[in-house]
């Protein structure tokens, strides 16, 4: 390629028009491979009856979405600006396979114990426990919510042992507070769109909420690139 050729190419891709298009094209070849990876519990997902003795299935169901979601936040951070070098499906790839144990070690334990909840909840009479034992189930349920999705955001685009993860979520759940409010404000308004809708229609905008976590954390994980590696 001649000089002025990748003079061409390099105004085609710095443009603001260039990067928008980036961004765009990003976001719906993350969304696609992740409603692909998504695909094998999103579709009983949809065809269950919404009943309480469902749960455990639910709960399988959804066990391919944080390795999915992982890659999902993998693939947008490490988005190239460059509309002349795009490569998110490679990212996707890369980040589904190199993040799934470690995300696997932290979903599944919430998951199982989520489900465990969910089921009390349901059978609260047949538990022979008073109501008011609602109140702090769903509370801890959320706390124990928030602080894995730190976790999640943490393994997706660092390489920490395990129980460095659990320390540093926990960490930044206390001491980014303004992380841990856009976080619950996400999640509240994901169950909202699902409870008014459904589940298939949140996961047509996945790539759009991986972003807006992404952004969330942007604080935490900006404080963690400086202070725990370099």
């Amino acid at each position: 390629m001649s000089s002025d050729a990748a003079r061409t190419a390099r105004q085609f891709g710095d443009g603001p028009l260039s990067r928008a298009a980036a961004r765009v094209y990003t976001l719906i070849v993350v969304e696609v491979l992740l409603l692909l990876a998504c695909l094998p519990g999103l579709v009983p997902l949809v065809l269950l009856d919404p009943d309480a003795s469902n749960i455990p299935l639910y709960a399988a169901c959804v066990l391919p979405l944080a390795p999915a979601l992982s890659a999902a936040l993998y693939a947008l951070h490490h988005q190239r600006p460059d509309l002349t070098d795009l490569r998110p499906a490679a990212a996707f790839r890369r980040g589904y396979r190199i993040n799934l144990a470690g995300v696997l070690r932290i979903w599944v334990p919430l998951l199982a114990w989520l489900t465990v909840v969910a089921v009390n909840l349901a059978h609260l009479d047949v538990a022979a426990v008073p109501r008011w034992w609602a109140v702090p189930l769903v509370g801890v349920a959320a706390v124990a919510t928030l602080v894995w999705t730190n976790a999640l955001v943490i393994t997706s685009l660092f390489a920490f042992r395990a129980r460095d993860v659990a320390r540093l979520a926990l960490h930044f759940a206390v001491r980014a507070p303004g992380v841990s409010l856009g976080t619950a404000l996400l999640l509240s308004a994901s169950a909202a769109v699902t409870a008014v809708t459904s589940e298939a229609v949140l996961a047509l905008a996945g790539s759009v909420c991986a972003l807006a976590l992404l952004r969330v954390a942007a604080p935490m994980t900006a404080t963690i690139q400086r202070e725990f590696t370099e």
